[in-house]
């Protein structure tokens, strides 16, 4: 990343976090067992995996990604509203990333591997893309549009780059699939989502 990349990281967070944030209101109850463009996972528990990822990264920001039972990904209470625990969970990631001297912190994810620990401003553009990405899945299972806004596209088309295409993304459970073939004037989201294994046109 260049010093403008890492300066500005935070606040691009911050807005594909506020933008996944708006798309999931829109969830109720009776959405939960919608496909998504996970294949494996239902709307419910993309839902889920991206609460626990909020409050994973939280505690990586504060020091305490390392005990794995920050990461723990926890059902949705029945009969909750899954929209309010999603954005309390939003609400403390972003606390989280806004502390002074985060970007200069270290922060372990031991979902990349036992003893995996990344700079802040890395660990954070590793979130910035899921939540580019998950807000997109969200918005496609409830048949919505979503629109990536132009500050996001170029900053989450470079991370999402970085991601290594391995035999990683083809175990249970990972988030992104191999890559997909994508042409190279493609709109952003479009190269972004085929980098990263989903199909643009998904569920067509």
């Amino acid at each position: 990343m260049t010093t403008s990349d890492v300066t500005g990281i935070t606040a691009l967070n911050r807005r594909a976090v506020e933008i996944s944030v708006e798309v999931v209101s829109r969830v109720t109850v009776a959405d939960l067992d919608r496909p998504t463009p996970c294949a494996e996972w239902t709307l419910g528990d993309l839902l889920a995996h991206m609460t626990a990822q909020h409050r994973g990264f939280a505690a990586a920001a504060r020091g305490h990604g390392a005990d794995l039972a920050v990461w723990e990904v926890r059902p949705l209470p029945a009969g909750g509203d899954p929209a309010a625990e999603y954005a309390e969970a939003a609400r403390d990631v972003l606390a989280a990333f806004a502390e002074e001297g985060v970007l200069e912190r270290e922060f372990a994810l031991p979902e990349f591997g036992p003893g995996a620990a990344f700079p802040g401003a890395s660990a954070i553009g590793f979130h910035l893309i899921d939540y580019v990405v998950h807000g997109w899945d969200v918005a496609r299972s409830l048949g919505r549009p979503y629109e990536l806004e132009a500050e996001l596209a170029e900053p989450a088309l470079r991370v999402a780059r970085a991601v290594p295409d391995g035999a990683d993304r083809l175990a249970p459970g990972a988030a992104f699939r191999p890559g997909l073939p994508v042409k190279d004037d493609a709109e952003p989201l479009d190269r972004i989502l085929a980098i990263l294994g989903r199909s643009p046109s998904w569920p067509a």
